[in-house]
């Protein structure tokens, strides 16, 4: 029963239906979008909506059909960060670790996932939020958005959104953003690295729908590998990144893609890419 229940869920999200959740997911032409959907806390970080989002990972990453996930906001307010009703002292220190821990659950769920997650920034993204925009694989924003780590002004220290952070930007850019609380623009954001790229609000739509279907170009069994070597590569030495990267470069010409790529280029035509890891 409950497998069928799944079953129909997924037809709904892959024929577009959005389902009513803290976060909603609706999946058209290989893209899902995973929409933040809480204006009234400016779609802070709950622990709900957390095990939200990281649902809708989860359970479609694996979806044959999908080539990539946006993850985008509903108003103004990508992400305030945490719900800070959440991490009171009446709450304790079991509850504020099973917060946090789950905010590692939602970036590795991230990073992990077999297909690339473009976070579309339109507006603040502060604190958690940041982090999760300096999490994703890549970060699309209007030109008025804004980027902060303001929590030592409420007294906790934006210490797991500067681990994000740190690894985007250089170490001056990132101790300016957590020591002051200072936001930055959107276009500083660019020059730092936060972001991949930056245009004007009523373009924003356009600009990811053209990054997406880029990707959806390739072979989804291709940018798969890429993706998990790309992140596994980062926290080795170089000398061991590129004998491993050497050994990726021949397992990937064996796939049937890889194959397929290569005879197409020679042969002068549009590759037809099976998808198949």
């Amino acid at each position: 029963m409950l497998a069928r229940y799944g079953n129909f869920l997924k037809q709904l999200h892959c024929a577009g239906v959005s389902l009513r959740y803290l976060s909603t997911y609706t999946c058209k032409d290989g893209v899902g979008t995973i929409l933040l959907d809480n204006e009234k806390t400016r779609n802070s970080l709950s622990l709900e909506m957390m095990n939200s989002i990281q649902r809708n990972i989860v359970e479609n990453q694996h979806d044959t059909e999908l080539r990539c996930i946006v993850l985008a906001a509903k108003g103004r307010v990508f992400s305030a960060g945490h719900n800070l009703k959440e991490l009171t002292a009446e709450r304790g220190s079991e509850h504020h670790k099973q917060v946090f821990h789950k905010c590692s659950e939602l970036i590795s769920a991230i990073q992990s996932a077999p297909v690339p997650v473009i976070a579309k920034v339109d507006g603040l993204a502060a604190a958690a939020g940041c982090q999760l925009v300096a999490s994703c694989d890549m970060a699309v924003c209007s030109d008025s958005s804004t980027f902060s780590t303001p929590g030592a002004s409420f007294g906790i220290f934006c210490s797991t959104p500067g681990i994000a952070v740190v690894r985007a930007v250089p170490r001056m850019r990132a101790a300016y953003m957590l020591f002051t609380g200072l936001p930055i623009t959107a276009h500083e954001a660019l020059q730092a690295g936060l972001v991949s790229k930056v245009v004007p609000q009523e373009q924003l739509n356009e600009e990811v729908s053209n990054i997406c279907k880029a990707i959806a170009s390739k072979s989804r069994a291709v940018i798969t590998l890429g993706k998990t070597f790309f992140y596994k590569q980062i926290s080795i030495n170089v000398g061991a990144a590129y004998e491993l990267g050497e050994q990726i470069m021949v397992d990937n010409l064996a796939t049937v893609d890889g194959r397929e790529g290569i005879k197409s280029f020679v042969e002068k035509r549009s590759p037809k890419w099976t998808h198949r890891e």
